[in-house]
Order: structure tokens, then C-alpha cells, then sequence
């Protein structure tokens, strides 16, 4: 990816169906949400890296809309595996059956022409 701020780069990857997550080079931590230095210990370099998608479900809600509007759906917070927490949606299963500690994997979806990480159950999960 061309040299461009943080949060740019993050949806250039995502544009291009590629789903990466910033890496220091300095100490290993994994970053997200983007941003130009390491919350670990202040470096300003990284490398751009694919997550292994696994997560597990760290808190959720169900927002609640009328059938016409597109019916409920979830936000959940997900702890991927690599130590970051990021805000997304669990498809495939009920909003209200999403659960804490729920096992999920991450996947590539269109939302509007844009493309997104949503989650599903993880396989044997729940």
C-alpha cells in the first residue's frame, strides 16, 4: 500500500478484499484501532499483517429496528487472538443468541459496495 495515514491504509487493504492489521515493528504488538505510534511502547513503525480471523466475543447488544427497516441485529466487541478488540457484528445466528465468550471467525462481506469484517459462529463454537 502507498504511504498514507493509518486509518486509510486499513480500508485501502479492505477495498482491495484484503483484510490487514498494523504489527510494531518494535515490539510485536499487534495495533487496532490503527494509529501512528504503538500504545506497547511508542514505536512508529509497522508492518501490515493478515489476523488469523479467530476471535472470541467480549461483549454484545442487540439494536432492535422494525422488519421493514432490515430487523435486529447485534454489535458485538470481539478479542481477536492477536490481543486487539474490535466492534463488528455476528452473522448466521440469531442477534439475541450471540453470547460472551462465544468463539467466532472472522470473513470478508459487502455492505454497500464497501467491504467489511463481519464474524460467524466458529465452527463447534457455543
Amino acid at each position: 500500500m502507498s504511504e498514507q495515514g493509518p486509518d486509510a491504509t486499513y480500508f485501502a487493504y479492505l477495498a482491495a478484499k484484503d483484510w490487514r492489521i498494523p504489527k510494531c515493528r518494535g515490539c510485536g504488538a499487534h495495533v487496532f484501532q490503527p494509529r501512528i505510534m504503538c500504545p506497547s511502547c511508542g514505536g512508529e513503525a509497522f508492518d501490515w499483517v493478515a489476523p488469523s480471523g479467530r476471535g472470541v466475543v467480549h461483549s454484545t447488544t442487540v439494536v432492535r429496528r422494525r422488519p421493514a427497516d432490515g430487523g435486529d441485529y447485534n454489535v458485538a466487541l470481539i478479542d481477536l487472538a492477536e490481543g486487539v478488540r474490535m466492534m463488528s457484528r455476528i452473522e448466521g445466528v440469531e442477534p439475541a443468541d450471540v453470547a460472551i465468550g462465544m468463539p467466532v471467525t472472522a470473513r470478508l462481506a459487502d455492505q454497500d459496495g464497501d467491504t467489511i469484517v463481519v464474524f460467524d459462529p466458529a465452527e463447534g463454537g457455543r
